[in-house]
């Protein structure tokens, strides 16, 4: 059996949740075989490009969020200006991940003494 990647440690996961129609559920397994992965590894992936703020996944779930009305569209725009802003303020200073992660640990460290 091939190691599961995505998954998390044991010691540590937890459960996430939710109710769908059988057939959505049906459609999903096949689809996800098909595609020849779980559908934990479907989940743990989506999530990541979601929490990553992936471009693809957040212009689906932007869209998604207009169509079911989830969110106004003002709302929405000022999220998507504030996404832009924090891109451009990325890119302007070069910050990686890792980098800004940094920056935070050390305004953390600042605050301590």
């Amino acid at each position: 059996m091939k190691k599961d990647y995505t998954a998390p440690d044991s010691a540590t996961r937890k459960k996430i949740m939710f109710y769908d129609s059988e057939d959505r559920q049906t459609k999903l397994r096949l689809r996800c075989q098909f595609d020849g992965m779980n559908q934990s590894q479907f989940f743990r992936m989506m999530i990541s490009g979601y929490l990553e703020s992936d471009p693809l996944i957040y212009d689906y779930i932007k869209k998604a969020k207009e169509r079911y009305k989830i969110q106004g569209k003002n709302k929405i725009d000022k999220i998507d200006r504030l996404k832009r802003l924090s891109d451009e303020t990325k890119n302007k200073f070069a910050l990686e991940k890792s980098e800004i992660e940094n920056i935070f640990d050390l305004i953390e460290v600042d605050s301590e003494i």
